[in-house]
């Protein structure tokens, strides 16, 4: 059986950034050529010469490079350093350059057979419309990728199943909005990795959201990169290592599943179901033993016992976790729960497996049953997500 992959990206088309210039100025995101980078999502109140849409494909230039891939075992390929003249001739073309199935959902089924894929879920390439500190801005921003991404997929015959954007800062919205792509026929959405600044989402406000989802079995999705705007007094201060930053991603996501698994919202809607999107998983195992340690250590000086589920049961009824080349996670998967993984190969950004797929699960997936292999890299996102 073919894998699915339960992690993969578009890239925004233009059409995402329209009227928005108008009626938002400088905050608003828009397309332009800064230099010789064309075709850039530049916001110009934040100065700075945005992210090409080129530099949100980089995997997808790899079988065109004259140099062969080089991959440690198991393992994605290395990336491709950013002033590679290939890469920045790249750069220099825009959309131009992006392989067809980028742009045209009826083609994407090209580069899914490179990598020997049935189907992917979509998440945005555009992660930076989580964060805008206008809330008008991001519920126009995100209605617009919602209405792109219904017709970018609607061309994949079924082979691309696209994760709306679901604008949690204003509840209200984020309800409404929520329904309409319910309506429209997405299968689950995408929310920030990290509540608003200013409500956590133990917050009664968002009740709504979590009773809908939870009644139209319709998954919520925490990406990294995704994250609410933080406040500048609520930022740190100290220069965050770059190595550390990466190697520590999971620690956005951490406190947003203790506001869910520990505050009330997944006893109140036990069917409600989370996935947790590219932060690997090798962490988990050992993370939900702290949690639940950390749970008791908070109980101990209460009164009445405690008496709801702990987080180790939570996370197996509630939660999943994506994996692109995590060994780690496999061989803690017992731990973790097998019903509980997802494969993605996280095309076309840079972390991608694409185009080897096949042998980085071969080799990852060494020593493992053929039947844990085929739930994580198929049966359970279509369990999930009802395929």
């Amino acid at each position: 059986m073919k894998p699915i992959s339960a992690d993969s990206h578009v890239v925004e088309g233009p059409e995402v950034f329209t009227g928005l210039a108008q009626r938002f100025g400088d905050d608003a995101p828009r397309i332009v050529t800064v230099g010789e980078e064309v075709d850039a999502i530049v916001i110009p109140s934040r100065g700075g010469r945005g992210v090409g849409v080129a530099r949100m494909a980089m995997a997808s230039t790899r079988l065109a490079r004259n140099e062969p891939l080089v991959r440690k075992h198991g393992r994605k390929p290395e990336v491709a350093h950013l002033n590679d003249p290939e890469m920045e001739a790249l750069f220099r073309k825009g959309y131009d350059g992006l392989e067809p199935g980028l742009t045209d959902g009826s083609k994407r089924h090209q580069i899914q057979d490179v990598d020997g894929l049935d189907a992917e879920f979509l998440y945005p390439g555009f992660f930076a419309m989580f964060g805008f500190k206008n809330t008008e801005l991001l519920v126009a921003c995100q209605k617009n990728y919602n209405d792109w991404l219904a017709d970018y997929t609607e061309a994949s015959s079924g082979r691309l199943q696209g994760l709306p954007a679901i604008p949690m800062q204003d509840p209200r919205a984020a309800a409404e909005e929520l329904e309409r792509v319910i309506e429209l026929g997405f299968k689950g959405g995408c929310i920030p990795c990290t509540s608003p600044a200013d409500r956590p989402y133990f917050d009664e406000v968002y009740e709504p959201i979590w009773s809908l989802a939870e009644e139209a079995h319709f998954p919520l999705s925490m990406h990294v990169g995704c994250a609410a705007y933080v406040p500048p007094n609520q930022r740190s201060q100290k220069k965050v290592d770059g190595i550390a930053g990466y190697a520590a991603s999971q620690n956005t996501v951490q406190t947003t599943i203790v506001e869910l698994m520990c505050r009330g919202v997944c006893e109140r809607h036990p069917n409600l179901k989370i996935v947790v999107a590219e932060f690997n998983a090798g962490w988990i195992a050992h993370w939900l033993y702290r949690v639940d340690q950390g749970l008791q250590r908070e109980r101990r000086s209460m009164p009445e016992p405690f008496t709801g589920a702990h987080p180790q049961e939570i996370w197996e009824r509630q939660f999943y976790c994506t994996i692109e080349d995590d060994r780690a996670a496999l061989l803690t998967r017992d731990m973790i729960g097998v019903d509980t993984m997802l494969w993605g190969s996280d095309y076309p950004h840079t972390d991608s497996t694409w185009p080897c797929s096949g042998e980085v699960l071969d080799e990852m997936f060494e020593g493992i049953s053929t039947s844990d292999r085929t739930k994580i890299t198929r049966t359970n996102v279509e369990a999930l997500y009802g395929l």
